[in-house]
């Protein structure tokens, strides 16, 4: 059988007694590290009028949105039966089971929360958050990769990956194909608009193109991926994934579409 064989790397990187410390919540806690620096940087070098302590109070509000809203929204989308016929599971989150979209919408209310509670733009602000963002998508797939999940569709490319978990059918590691499009490239994209002053002054620009972008990027990486089992497809072959990220395009279409109206009168 073709196909690479899944590299010998174990989910739990250490243990300390009973707690296993693993790639993917170390993943998230990278993402988020990362992101607050370079948040702080930002904010300091183009003047953008938080302090240190605001910067504090924001990552809180994010990681709480992060995890509460990617833990609920990967029950209502993608959990099936089985969450509700045991509650419990919906807080062990150390055995993965995130939402992106689920995340999106608890980033969205926590930062709605903090910029009216700091008095401040709200689109000025997740133009800052999505710069980051792709940083913790990165991370977080390089885990599902580990964690031997998320696998893509049987495939006969030369780079196919046996997954254990997949039967060690070789399969798409389409993982990595999100690691690369969805954190990679994306961030490279913002980023570099991020540098034209024009760009800055057009609050909201930023976050339209990540959703859009994002939205672009799933629905194209999802013919790769084997969508998850209790799920299946949907009518024409769609998958969940696909589903939940037409709104985001739609989304940010729309609200592009207001700004530069708005610019225009």
């Amino acid at each position: 059988m073709n196909g690479l064989d899944f590299p010998d790397i174990s989910p739990v990187i250490f243990s300390i007694g009973p707690v296993d410390v693993r790639w993917y919540s170390m993943a998230y806690l990278a993402g988020i590290v990362i992101g607050w620096i370079l948040i702080s940087r930002n904010v300091k070098r183009n003047n953008l009028g938080l302090s240190k302590e605001n910067i504090e109070d924001l990552v809180f509000y994010l990681t709480l949105g992060i995890v509460l809203g990617g833990r609920l929204g990967y029950v209502l989308f993608y959990g099936g039966s089985s969450f509700w016929q045991n509650p419990l599971q919906i807080f062990e989150v150390w055995k993965g089971g995130m939402s992106f979209h689920g995340g999106v919408l608890g980033v969205i209310v926590a930062a709605w929360y903090f910029a009216s509670k700091v008095n401040y733009k709200f689109l000025a602000l997740t133009d800052l958050i999505v710069l980051y963002a792709p940083i913790g998508i990165f991370f977080g797939r390089l885990a599902n990769f580990v964690n031997d999940e998320l696998w893509g569709r049987i495939t006969d490319v030369p780079w196919a990956v046996k997954f254990p978990n997949g039967g060690y059918w070789p399969r798409h590691p389409s993982q990595l194909y999100e690691a690369f499009l969805e954190g990679v490239v994306m961030f490279a994209v913002l980023n570099l608009l991020w540098r034209h002053k024009a760009v800055r002054e057009r609050h909201g620009l930023v976050s339209c193109l990540f959703v859009i972008l994002y939205g672009i990027f799933r629905i194209v990486l999802e013919q790769f991926r084997e969508p998850d089992v209790q799920m299946g497809y949907f009518w024409g072959g769609f998958t969940m994934g696909q589903i939940l990220s037409l709104p985001l395009i739609a989304l940010g279409a729309v609200v592009m579409y207001f700004l530069f109206r708005k610019k225009a009168v």
